[in-house]
């Protein structure tokens, strides 16, 4: 073994704590690193094999109904490579074990054989007989919420009659990987779920033989996307076609390549934040260690060791430390990244869902982890390189002290001696202090970001639920109804108001720019669904003209004052142009809204709804619940307060996971720096506390001026961690900005209030490691040391 060797094994011993603190700073940012990109190359993984696999279409397309002989003109369409057209329609439900009403998305398989695109997965039994006319397919997620199994029963409401059926099989879609109904953001496995037919039943009892309203196609590679989707337009328009989409605006694809894209950023950030301080923790470190081994440095280069060699001794000491951290942090992210695509399971429905490495992945982790090194380890590098023989063999010059700033301006006056002794000697070293407070707010920010999101969730729940969705349930009709439907409704046992809507599937276009979304007429007079603006005031609904959802407009790129130009998907496809009257501020998705009896005169029809808002009486919900599964012309039903529970579940459960990591990378963090910060200022002032012992300061005292500078640069930090902390989420916000709903930046004081208290306490941990240090202080060792 070389002397350099033993050197350096020497002084990784003997520094252990300190590599041990920075090592862990290291594995915290490859960890994040590790589990974000792994878990993105999991799902990307997973989604394109499931999509090849089960033949996920590439263009969609629901229309009112159409013969089976127009399927043979799509597929004579250019550019289309594959054609499934399928019966698709909305069912209430009656689940045993369930009170509130729960309805199914309902599609029909082939007789025999399975589906050229969007085959489904069966995970259980099988699939239903075409010749057995009370079998159905569930899908696994509703039937797990309600503890169904193949032999089940279950009632459908379809055609306007009840029909029972017994369970096949389970099975996942690549159409639902995402699992939500039509017109809600957030899944409620219990009371929605996906189920399948063979043709010849669902048609038979929705009265669609012969006939389709759903289209999936498969295009041939190189296809003109856009003009595939013009040309079905055109074809199917007299077949009351809702327009044709592409896959970019399938909701479950949307969803997923959302979550992908925030992993991505995920995986960017945290660990430049982790590996930028531990590159500082390691020049620290290393920068003590070469004025610790002056001697060592001139005797090693007097006995012919080059340069280049005794700067490498350096280099590697570095390279040991972030060594010990990549191999702790691809242990610690495969583990955090099984448990994160657990969490995902219960969003993403995959037949198959595993946390895996990529071999690239764990090579970038350790080119990241190398470059910290290189960064931390140059300046040690190059001082060590640089020193010539002669002068690394005498004692470093003793540093000239003098009055500073804090002394001029009067500062230390009235301070004690060893307050004064404090102040003076953070003020000798300015950059490391600013150093050490920065990298303290950084760990207040980490924690900040980990909440902040649970505060994003209250705020969105308060402002949707509470002031913009007021109803206890919207209940949606299959077809479009005369304002005698709305007095049905009202009169149904529970219900003590009831206001309709009218909703349309339009394109608002201004420009060159284009979106698909809903055109929904509320009354005026309405209370139980309100618009508001951005100061959270309700927002009255204009008696002409048009409001759009803040991230409608942006999309369109049109503020008050403009006008978009309207065109219906379904009907009568024509072309209107209205007034921009107004912006909206809603959390969840992009809508435009009307005046009911505006929406009236500009669609030339006169009290017509296809939905309705109802509050209801909390003591006779049962009755109601009853009453709404037994309306034959109902398509959904949506209880505000299911909708509510769902939300919080989900989003609480995957949040807490997130706080949970943020809040250990942040302690981290600030173990790692407050303990190496005390751990050097007890080396380079050793000699000045072990003369204070001398003199009769105590144990306590000594280490009051030691802890008190960490106690100082902790407080200093706070305050800063905490605009940091804000302001970092303000930059983040685009993350959560997305099409489908959007988390509004709030941070509220118990946030502020945990961060604060989660670093002091890790700050208080440090200094009880470092204390024991003081407690061992060899006074006469000490004093005999050159430095």
């Amino acid at each position: 073994m070389s002397p350099l060797t033993r050197m350096l094994l020497r002084d990784l011993w003997r520094a252990r704590g300190q590599v041990a603190a920075a090592a862990l700073v290291v594995a915290c940012g490859i960890t994040a690193f590790v589990t974000m990109r792994g878990t993105y190359a999991s799902l990307v993984e997973a989604r394109a094999h499931y999509y090849a696999d089960r033949r996920f279409a590439d263009v969609f397309c629901n229309l009112v109904r159409a013969p089976l002989a127009v399927s043979d003109e799509v597929a004579a369409l250019p550019g289309v490579h594959a054609v499934v057209a399928r019966i698709a329609i909305d069912a209430t439900l009656d689940v045993p074990g369930l009170e509130e009403p729960a309805t199914a998305r309902v599609l029909s398989l082939p007789d025999s054989g399975a589906p050229a695109l969007n085959d489904v997965f069966v995970t259980h039994g099988r699939l239903p007989s075409a010749s057995n006319a009370d079998e159905i397919l569930v899908s696994r997620t509703f039937a797990r919420a309600n503890d169904l199994q193949p032999g089940s029963s279950l009632g459908l409401l379809i055609g306007g009659r009840w029909h029972r059926f017994t369970i096949a099989g389970l099975a996942l879609s690549p159409e639902y990987i995402y699992e939500v109904g039509r017109g809600t953001l957030f899944p409620d496995n219990r009371r929605f779920g996906v189920m399948w037919l063979p043709r010849r039943v669902l048609a038979g009892a929705a009265d669609m033989d012969g006939a389709f309203n759903d289209l999936a196609l498969a295009l041939e590679y190189g296809a003109s996307e856009r003009a595939t989707l013009a040309a079905l337009d055109l074809l199917l328009a007299r077949y009351g076609s809702l327009g044709a989409y592409a896959r970019d605006e399938q909701v479950s694809w949307r969803f997923l390549e959302d979550e992908l894209g925030e992993i991505g950023i995920s995986a960017t950030w945290i660990p430049a934040i982790f590996l930028g301080v531990s590159a500082f923790l390691l020049y620290v470190v290393l920068a003590r260690l070469v004025t610790q081994q002056r001697g060592q440095i001139g005797l090693l280069k007097a006995f012919g060791y080059p340069d280049w060699r005794v700067g490498l001794h350096y280099l590697a000491f570095a390279g040991v430390t972030v060594v010990l951290g990549l191999g702790l942090a691809l242990i610690a992210g495969t583990l955090l990244g099984r448990s994160l695509m657990t969490l995902y399971a219960d969003y993403f429905h995959f037949p198959a869902l595993a946390f895996h490495l990529p071999a690239a992945t764990a090579l970038q982790a350790a080119a990241l982890a190398a470059s910290a090194a290189a960064v931390g380890a140059a300046g040690a590098f190059r001082r060590a390189a640089s020193l010539p023989p002669a002068e690394a063999m005498r004692p470093e010059a003793p540093a000239s002290f003098r009055r500073g700033r804090l002394d001029r301006v009067g500062l230390t006056r009235h301070l004690g001696g060893g307050g004064r002794m404090i102040l003076r000697n953070l003020a000798r070293r300015p950059w490391r202090a600013a150093a050490s407070v920065l990298t303290i707010a950084v760990a207040v920010s980490t924690v900040i970001l980990g909440r902040f999101m649970f505060d994003g969730v209250e705020a969105l729940m308060q402002q949707q639920f509470s002031q913009v969705q007021r109803e206890d349930v919207l209940v949606q009709l299959r077809e479009p109804r005369a304002a005698a439907a709305l007095f049905a409704i009202a009169r149904l046992p529970g219900v003590l108001r009831a206001e309709p809507f009218r909703s349309r599937p339009v394109r608002l276009r201004a420009g060159s720019r284009d979106k698909r979304t809903e055109l929904v007429g509320l009354p005026a007079t309405g209370e139980l669904r309100r618009l508001i603006g951005r100061d959270g005031r309700p927002l009255p609904l204009p008696p002409e003209g048009i409001l759009l959802t803040r991230r409608l407009a942006d999309e369109l790129g049109i503020a008050p004052g403009g006008s978009v130009e309207v065109e219906l998907l379904d009907g009568e496809r024509r072309r209107f142009t209205l007034p921009v009257a107004g912006v909206s501020d809603e959390p969840l998705g992009i809508s435009a809204w009307m005046d009911l009896a505006a929406l009236g005169r500009v669609l030339r029809e006169d009290g017509v709804l296809n939905g309705a808002l109802l509050r209801i009486d909390p003591a006779q919900r049962q009755e109601t619940w009853t009453a709404l599964r037994q309306l034959p012309g109902v398509s959904g039903i949506t209880v505000r307060e299911a909708v509510i529970g769902g939300i919080r579940a989900a989003l609480d459960r995957s949040f807490s996971v997130m706080t949970s990591v943020f809040t250990a990378f942040a302690c981290v963090l600030v173990l790692g720096v407050v303990y190496n910060s005390a751990r050097i200022a007890l080396s380079e002032r050793g000699a000045e506390l072990s003369s204070l012992r001398v003199l009769g300061f105590s144990r306590g005292e000594v280490a009051v001026l030691l802890l008190g500078e960490q106690a100082l640069l902790t407080a200093l930090a706070l305050p800063l961690g905490c605009l940091l902390g804000y302001a970092l989420a303000t930059l983040l916000m685009p993350v959560f900005d997305r099409e489908l709903f959007r988390l509004p930046l709030v941070l509220r004081a118990p946030t502020f209030a945990w961060a604060i208290a989660i670093v002091i306490a890790a700050a208080g941990l440090s200094a009880g490691l470092v204390g024991r240090n003081i407690a061992r202080l060899d006074l006469v060792a000490v004093l005999k040391s050159r430095t």
